[in-house]
């Protein structure tokens, strides 16, 4: 029977990811997004591309587009992969009844979103949370801090963006917080970073994924991922998606001190780059339906399967990234022979054999950011994500 999946947030790598391993395993393939995506769009895997009016500036017009797409195209179910998550949960009940939506209940995305929040609902799911406190200006979060070694991020954000690592306390010259709304400010945790991606179904974790950001940008997003397993994160992940009875994706940035216990840091509730890393021919698709059981034949009854993993341990990577800024930190570093090794060793994520169109069309979506950077008066990075964010305000009625 034919099934057809509309994927949001086309301009992101995970959704060009996600469109290949959908169609490689027999669904039609829709993407839309609210600014050129031809990332995802000049794929092979993509029957088609929708613009959709911006989920922050436009909801209404936004879930309009995304019910006239379900009823026009027969689709089944929307998989959101950024930050329109959001906006698809708080107007779920404007789609229609028969699409399945991989998002959860509005409330409890708020709450992980929340880097303040989340902190409370991850305790006692069997891992380290940092010390933490919410404040509204420095003086607070010094006042907290003591001479502490610190981090501080606002309680809404993504990408690393105006996070702050004070490893000496925060100095007397640092500069006031920008007026983002409330901050974290949390005890600084040494050891080495990994990252998670996960799919939850009714509570029940069904794909899992950890690796190691190998290469990134400074203390922002990582161009290299390299597969690794954490019994402790596996647990936690399970704990936490039971505890909130969750459905959805679930993404967690972690710490791993040298004694081998590990401290969860933020939660992401969308896609992230752990996804790359399963195959193919990996049933995530299934996971992300709800269907997962059935795709593995498990009979009525049955215990749980343990939840999938990515089959293959080759890593991934944003090859022109990683030949650009991963080769100028190489060079600066004196680390070319580890990056040499790396990169010959990782599959690249945006050109694969069969299907180059990507690289294009990423090299025409930077072009796009560029002209709406100037335009709007913003950086790239904005220019890329300003109309889909969000950052806790209350949502109107659509």
């Amino acid at each position: 029977m034919p099934r057809n999946v509309l994927i949001l947030g086309g301009r992101a790598p995970v959704a060009l990811d996600h469109a290949r391993r959908f169609a490689h395993q027999g669904w039609t393939v829709w993407v839309a997004d609210s600014i050129p995506c031809q990332i995802s769009g000049a794929s092979r895997a993509v029957s088609a591309t929708l613009r959709v009016a911006s989920p922050r500036h436009e909801p209404a017009r936004f879930v309009d587009d995304l019910r006239r797409a379900s009823l026009t195209h027969g689709i089944d179910l929307i998989v959101p992969t950024c930050e329109e998550v959001f906006f698809v949960s708080r107007y779920r009940d404007r789609l229609p009844a028969h699409v399945h939506v991989v998002a959860d209940d509005f409330n409890k995305l708020r709450d992980v979103h929340s880097k303040w929040r989340f902190l409370s609902l991850a305790r006692d799911c069997g891992v380290e949370v940092p010390d933490s406190a919410r404040v509204a200006s420095l003086d607070e979060a010094r006042d907290w801090a003591g001479t502490r070694p610190v981090v501080l991020k606002p309680e809404y954000s993504r990408f690393g963006v105006h996070v702050r690592i004070y490893r000496h306390g925060i100095p007397d010259a640092a500069p006031p917080l920008a007026p983002l709304g409330h901050w974290v400010v949390q005890a600084f945790a040494e050891g080495r970073e990994f990252c998670s991606y996960s799919v939850a179904d009714r509570g029940r974790l069904v794909a899992h994924s950890v690796y190691r950001p190998g290469w990134r940008m400074s203390t922002s997003s990582s161009f290299y991922f390299e597969g690794v397993r954490i019994e402790a994160i596996r647990r936690f992940v399970e704990n936490f998606a039971r505890k909130l009875d969750f459905t959805g994706q679930l993404s967690f940035d972690w710490i791993q001190h040298a004694d081998g216990r590990v401290s969860v840091l933020e939660c992401n509730p969308r896609a992230t780059s752990g996804c790359h890393l399963f195959t193919l021919d990996d049933p995530l698709p299934d996971a992300l339906n709800g269907t997962l059981d059935d795709a593995l034949h498990s009979a009525p009854g049955d215990a749980p399967a343990t939840p999938i993993e990515p089959s293959s341990s080759t890593p991934r990577m944003v090859s022109a990234v990683m030949l650009s800024a991963g080769l100028t930190d190489a060079l600066r570093r004196g680390e070319l022979r580890r990056w040499a090794h790396d990169y010959r060793r990782a599959f690249d994520v945006i050109g694969t054999p069969g299907d180059r169109g990507p690289i294009a069309g990423a090299i025409r979506d930077l072009a796009s950011y560029a002209r709406l950077a100037l335009a709007q008066r913003c950086n790239m990075r904005e220019a890329a994500t300003q109309d889909i964010e969000w950052d806790g305000q209350e949502l109107p009625e659509a």
